[in-house]
């Protein structure tokens, strides 16, 4: 019988679905998954003060984890999309609403839910 309040359940949602991205990016060494760790706990403080948040929860998770690998590593996750020009990091949109979506600015499309990025394409491989 599954306990889990509304609350935990959107903090494991939110998680799963941005491990996944890391995943499908080949990025989900132990520091980065720290990184969603400490979103987590940030974010479950945060909508137990304004729990109507709660649904925006995954796009949160993913903007922060997003930023946090900025600043220690680099952009993520990089677009798959343009082909040209320097490479350039996804953004989540909404920046605050229910389903978040990875979406590139320079080209103006969607590209994948938060939690749906797909493996990283390797040329030569």
């Amino acid at each position: 019988m599954d306990t889990a309040t509304p609350l935990e359940q959107a903090l494991h949602v939110a998680r799963a679905l941005v491990l996944a991205d890391l995943a499908a990016g080949e990025v989900a060494d132990a520091d980065v998954v720290s990184l969603v760790e400490d979103s987590v706990t940030h974010r479950r403080w945060w909508v137990e003060q304004w729990p109507e948040g709660v649904d925006y929860l995954a796009g949160l998770v993913a903007q922060d984890v997003k930023d946090a690998l900025l600043e220690k590593y680099g952009r993520w996750p990089l677009c798959p999309v343009c082909g040209h020009g320097d490479p350039h990091a996804l953004d989540v949109e909404p920046e605050l609403g229910p389903d978040p979506h990875w979406v590139c600015s320079e080209a103006g499309v969607r590209v994948a839910a938060v939690g749906g990025l797909g493996p990283v394409l390797h040329p030569g491989r």
